[in-house]
């Protein structure tokens, strides 16, 4: 049987270990369901194209913006999306960085407080389905949103951190509060270690 060139990618940790804030339930839907139906979708559209076997961020730059490529684009960005959001969090993570983060933060918005409040307003603010990104652009960190797939890649910039805030992210837990996710994702959620190294 031929090896699928996407799978789904083991959670950095269990389902439950960012309780309070995201529930194991809300995970088991938003990572087994909508997550793995990426990679199958994205496995069957790639298979026998020119694609197939591309690093997946060469998938998403060649794929963006051409409406007959869609489908890969549409599925393929929302695998690499929710692999690098699950990884933008950790327990017991959020509140203010420090160290080489914390300078960094505080050089690209003059606190982290200024950070936090451009973050949350671009999260939410997102009209529909979308994310709101921690990027460097050219070098220079900026807070961007993107609808539905889209994410920093296919403007040239190199991702940092995400927060997705398409509502089955949260909705099991926040109902149409997405403020106070995006609340809780700064304060409690953040995973600073894996912003250190998407910084390197």
């Amino acid at each position: 049987m031929q090896k699928e060139m996407f799978e789904l990618p083991k959670l950095p940790y269990p389902d439950s270990a960012l309780e309070p804030h995201i529930s194991a339930r809300t995970i088991s839907f938003h990572y087994g369901k909508h997550h793995q139906g990426y990679v199958t979708k994205s496995n069957k559209f790639v298979q026998g194209t020119e694609y197939a076997g591309m690093p997946i961020e060469d998938i998403i730059a060649k794929t963006a913006s051409k409406p007959e490529l869609a489908s890969i684009f549409n599925n393929v960005a929302q695998v690499f999306n929710h692999t690098f959001f699950w990884n933008s969090m950790k327990p017991d993570g959020g509140g203010k960085p420090t160290d080489e983060v914390a300078q960094k933060i505080d050089e690209a918005f003059g606190s982290y407080e200024k950070f936090a409040e451009e973050f949350a307003a671009a999260a939410a603010g997102q009209f529909g389905s979308g994310w709101a990104w921690l990027a460097a652009d050219k070098g220079k960190l900026v807070v961007v949103k993107t609808s539905n797939a889209d994410n920093p890649l296919t403007q040239g910039m190199k991702p940092i951190l995400t927060l997705d805030v398409w509502e089955h992210a949260y909705y099991l837990d926040y109902q149409n509060r997405r403020p106070d996710f995006v609340k809780a994702y700064l304060e409690n959620l953040v995973n600073w270690d894996f912003v250190g190294k998407n910084l390197k």
